[in-house]
């Protein structure tokens, strides 16, 4: 039986040729209004069999009232606000910029700026007299350390991890596929390689949770000889360890087992139909020492491919005590990814992904200021993920201290997603976080991989142009004076003055004089991810 969003368009379709054969039949002033039924009923089917639009395909006939209401929008606005000046919300005006930029439409606005000048956190990027010129858009970091034998060049932009099950077949191919030919990564996410992420080719960054999957023996646990048949795959490019991500740190997952179908299984190396569970911790290690021990094993293990871990800040101590493991066991991974907590998710409870854990910036200096502290920043890159969506949410990210970017949620919306939060119930009108095929296969692939790609370059011209006006040629020039913050109305201050930064190997002879690393530096244990005695000693202070 046809799903219900099928039914308005197969009214008419039954409808108008019902009409037509009473017509034929008996009664011939029925064919007009089977003509006038016709109209939509053709309408619909041209919508479910064109391949541009995801949304037409699953909502044949009833997606145009959407699209009626959309365009009409402005206008509205116009008429019926106290303001015409106002904005709209922030990720509605992210999202369009996506989609030109996916679609390769015009991305220019008219009658300049549309933000206003004089509102706190209004930022801009100084210019150049001497503005520079710059060949090639393609802007690359080299990955891979004095430990690592199969160094990556990575691109400044990459798809963040989102995982097959939490993505649809069609999403993956084509995030995949346009990743390859825009010659840039693809995070597997949690949920690791599946099918789809190999049948097109592109470079991937496997991400390994505490689930273990695609690396996990029959009781759960990490197993080096599942591990190392993925890890020595050439699209296999480098390896990531999660610690913990920024929409819900500290919190695992269960994917029911009536969604674990025969190819998530396959892929997650999990029993079909079984609850499959990412618990909130790691068993293959419990110290920071561990970790960085891990993380030897894996590079030894991959052929000597790059290895690095991602987290969100949370606790300052823990992150100071894995630093300190990188001292004293000499071991340093090939990068560390900085997720924030602006970072998305399929499903996550509420105080989570609103009051957990530390957003990108405050957590991006942390980990640049330590490493810089340590006489090791040139030893390993950072990366950077939380709502970076244009080219200049790019540049400002860089000039904190990142080497390159990853983004979940601009990728999603050059697939086409319309942000109908409707990703943990399966019903994703536009086929791209669903589990249902009918929904998936309005997914076009070839269609949307363009689309991705066109995102990618696009964004990166447009980097590139930023750069080129502020007279540098590559992105590993920008530095925090470049970047301008108005925090008053009558104040702005480049970045590297409102935020505190870490001399070269200032941590090596002494504690910089920054609160978080003068209260917990001293006291956290490469051995220990617990809590230090001077917090312990605050903390029983405060109950007395």
């Amino acid at each position: 039986m046809p799903h219900s969003r099928y039914w308005t368009w197969l009214s008419f379709v039954l409808a108008a040729l019902a009409l037509g054969a009473w017509a034929l039949v008996s009664y011939p002033p029925a064919g007009w209004w089977a003509l006038l039924l016709a109209i939509p009923a053709s309408i619909g089917t041209l919508d479910v069999i064109q391949t541009r639009s995801s949304v037409r395909r699953n909502y044949p006939l009833l997606a145009h009232f959407r699209f009626m209401f959309e365009a009409i929008r402005p206008e509205i606005r116009q008429y019926f606000l106290e303001s015409d000046t106002e904005e709209l919300p922030f990720s509605r005006v992210q999202r369009a910029i996506v989609y030109q930029r996916a679609k390769n439409t015009l991305d220019k606005r008219p009658f300049g700026t549309q933000l206003d000048v004089y509102a706190q956190r209004y930022e801009w990027i100084n210019h150049s007299m001497v503005p520079s010129e710059i060949e090639s858009h393609d802007f690359r970091v080299l990955v891979g350390g004095d430990q690592c034998k199969q160094p990556y060049s990575c691109s400044v932009f990459n798809i963040s991890a989102m995982s097959y099950g939490a993505l649809s077949s069609n999403a993956i191919l084509a995030l995949n596929e346009g990743a390859k030919n825009g010659r840039f990564y693809h995070d597997t996410g949690e949920g690791s390689i599946s099918r789809y992420h190999r049948e097109r080719g592109g470079d991937l960054m496997w991400e390994i949770g505490s689930g273990y999957f695609g690396c996990r023996d029959d009781k759960g646990q990490f197993s080096p000889e599942r591990f190392r048949e993925n890890a020595v795959l050439d699209q296999v490019k480098m390896i990531e360890i999660k610690l913990s991500q920024g929409a819900k740190p500290g919190h695992g997952g269960v994917l029911p087992g009536a969604k674990v179908t025969e190819e998530i299984a396959a892929a997650r190396g999990v029993p079909l139909g079984v609850d499959c569970i990412s618990p909130p911790s790691h068993s293959a290690f419990s110290t920071p020492r561990g970790l960085l021990e891990f993380v030897a094993q894996l590079r030894e293990l991959s052929g000597g491919k790059p290895v690095g871990f991602k987290l969100a800040i949370g606790h300052p101590w823990e992150w100071f005590a894995i630093a300190k493991a990188m001292q004293v066991t000499g071991i340093a991974p090939d990068f560390i990814i900085v997720d924030g907590a602006e970072g998305g998710t399929g499903a996550a409870p509420l105080e989570f992904t609103n009051h957990v854990g530390a957003p990108l910036v405050e957590a991006l200096l942390l980990v640049h200021n330590t490493l810089v502290g340590l006489n090791l920043r040139g030893k390993i890159r950072i990366a950077a993920a939380g709502k970076v969506i244009t080219a200049f949410d790019i540049a400002r990210t860089i000039a904190l201290g990142a080497d390159w970017c990853n983004a979940a949620r601009g990728f999603m919306f050059a697939l086409g997603c319309i942000q109908s939060q409707s990703c943990h119930t399966s019903k994703c009108p536009t086929g791209v976080a669903t589990q249902d095929p009918g929904r998936a296969r309005a997914l076009n692939v070839p269609d949307k991989a363009k689309r991705v790609e066109l995102y990618h370059q696009n964004t990166l011209k447009a980097l590139k142009e930023l750069l080129s006006a502020a007279g540098l040629e590559h992105t590993d020039q920008l530095g925090p004076e470049h970047v301008i913050r108005r925090i008053s109305t009558t104040e702005v201050r480049s970045l590297a003055t409102l935020y505190q930064w870490t001399r070269s190997g200032e941590l090596l002879s002494g504690t910089p004089d920054h609160p978080v690393f003068k209260v917990f530096w001293e006291t956290a244990s490469p051995d220990k991810f617990s809590a230090p005695p001077s917090v312990l000693t605050l903390r029983t202070s405060k109950q007395r």
